[in-house]
């Protein structure tokens, strides 16, 4: 399910749920690699949270190629993975899991669920402790790499300052703190547990798709409401 513009929270997971980041050296070639894809495929990445066996990064192709730039990344850092580790066999389970977000809706709540999954995980009590995120570069505690796009998720365009706008993401990212619900828990791949709540949104996205048939609004157990951001949809590849 791929068309120009289209943004993606993306996740692929350790084949067995086997560690695919063994020391920091992993994690820095990931994110090298990361920069390489979006210069090559002109990819936009929102956001990202590299874990212990698994990553979540938030993609925008405005070419319609997440195909290709996803075979890049995994491709190229399973080689380099099993090479230095002389690991054999599969780095990754599978290929990778990407479910359609709506942009307008969802883009800020979305790089929010990515950056608090190291303080979900019980790992660090704030996720500006987390080395491995979009975090700290988005909030302005830290340089901003290349390879991130920040503007959307800082709402730069609302003619605010970067330091106020940086503050701003600082707080919402706080207050998400309190509504972590277990529902999140089983995004790694499954699902999204984002409240669908606009039909206009996924009429629109189906349209743009050409194919309803491959789209499944989530399932109204799978929903939780996210205090405070306005109403919106999200959708799942089947």
């Amino acid at each position: 399910m791929q068309f120009p513009g289209a943004l993606y929270h993306v996740t692929a997971r350790g084949n067995g749920r086997q560690p695919i980041f063994a020391d920091d050296a992993d994690h820095e070639r990931l994110l090298a690699v990361l920069a390489s894809v979006v210069a090559r495929h002109h990819v936009l990445c929102h956001a990202y949270c590299l874990m212990v066996n698994h990553y979540h990064l938030l993609l925008e192709t405005p070419e319609a190629n997440l195909s290709r730039a996803m075979r890049q990344l995994n491709g190229v850092y399973s080689q380099g993975f099993s090479r230095r580790h002389r690991r054999p066999g599969h780095v990754l389970e599978g290929r990778f899991h990407a479910q359609v977000v709506d942009k307008d809706a969802y883009l800020r709540a979305v790089c929010r669920y990515v950056v608090l999954n190291p303080v979900r995980a019980g790992l660090v009590a704030h996720p500006g402790q987390w080395r491995w995120s979009s975090y700290r570069s988005t909030a302005g505690l830290a340089a901003l790499p290349a390879f991130l796009t920040v503007d959307w998720v800082l709402s730069l365009g609302d003619a605010v300052g970067r330091a106020e706008a940086e503050g701003r993401y600082r707080r919402f990212v706080d207050a998400g703190l309190g509504e972590m619900a277990p529902a999140l828990e089983a995004v790694g791949g499954v699902h999204l547990g984002l409240e669908v709540g606009d039909a206009t949104v996924l009429a629109h996205l189906r349209e743009r798709v050409r194919g309803a048939a491959t789209l499944t609004e989530i399932p109204r157990a799978e929903r939780f409401a996210l205090r405070g951001d306005s109403t919106g949809g999200a959708v799942r590849s089947t």
